[in-house]
């Protein structure tokens, strides 16, 4: 899901304790989350460059230290998502992980951030610290992620897995998929940037792979996805276990794949009507 950032102001979300120690730090058009590992804090995306500031505000509210974000963890390499990454890094030092296949976007060497499509400019590319395969874990702290490669809607998207413990020493897991915007797997997108078609078939095969992961809490990297609005007021009505439901997780997976099938459904018509 891509918004126009013409009020960015109004995208403001207010941050909040998803579960245990993770917390939500990110606004409507894209999510960002932050663990805190206990031996520094990781976030998980870092939105649109407009956004930044209120990211940052964010998780000084929440109490947390700049000076202690450790790692900037990213689904994929649009700009929604690895925006504010340069700044973050140039403000804090913290080092920068993303999917191999991506790391050419993110260095500024293959135009597709998706920038373009949503009539943006973006020039804050970096140098990524670690770039990931899939089946590495990620270790720091307390915490320890899981990297699945789940490509499809881009190149190097990766999902990611970790536990999260709450002050009783409830311990659940945090599953989070990386990608699965039909945008730019639609056969005109491909074609346009020479991607190959099979992205389309390999994102549905991450789908299946993903069903053997079980997971207690599902987030998003954008807030319709697992109804972040919603479930973040239940939270600040009480509802402590907004978030906790083990069936969200396969039931998401599946919607994807049917978005998938009406997708390729629709594009077989136009073919055979010369739409």
């Amino acid at each position: 899901m891509f918004f126009m950032l013409h009020r960015v102001w109004e995208s403001r979300m207010e941050p909040f304790r998803v579960f245990g120690n993770l917390y939500f730090v990110g606004t409507e058009p894209a999510s960002a989350h932050l663990i805190d590992t206990g031996a520094g804090l990781i976030l998980l995306d870092s939105g649109y460059p407009e956004t930044l500031y209120l990211v940052l505000d964010s998780i000084r509210r929440l109490g947390f230290r700049l000076e202690d974000l450790a790692l900037i963890l990213h689904s994929h390499g649009h700009i929604d998502h690895i925006g504010g990454t340069r700044a973050l890094v140039e403000l804090t030092g913290a080092k920068t992980a993303i999917g191999a296949a991506d790391a050419d976007t993110v260095r500024g060497r293959r135009p597709l951030t998706f920038a373009k499509e949503l009539g943006m400019t973006f020039d804050g590319f970096f140098e990524p610290d670690r770039l990931l395969q899939d089946g590495d874990v990620i270790a720091l702290g307390s915490t320890r992620i899981t990297c699945l490669h789940t490509p499809g809607h881009t190149e190097g998207t990766m999902s990611y897995f970790f536990d999260v413990t709450d002050e009783n020493g409830r311990t659940l897991r945090v599953g989070t998929h990386g990608g699965v915007g039909m945008n730019s797997m639609a056969r005109s997108y491909l074609l346009a940037y020479g991607l190959p078609l099979r992205l389309r078939e390999e994102f549905r095969a991450g789908l299946h792979r993903l069903q053997g992961e079980y997971v207690d809490i599902f987030i998003g990297n954008h807030q319709d996805q697992c109804d972040t609005i919603g479930k973040s007021e239940r939270i600040r009505a009480g509802e402590a276990d907004a978030f906790v439901d083990p069936s969200a997780w396969l039931l998401y997976l599946a919607d994807c794949e049917q978005k998938l099938d009406r997708m390729l459904a629709e594009e077989a018509e136009s073919f055979r009507t010369g739409e």
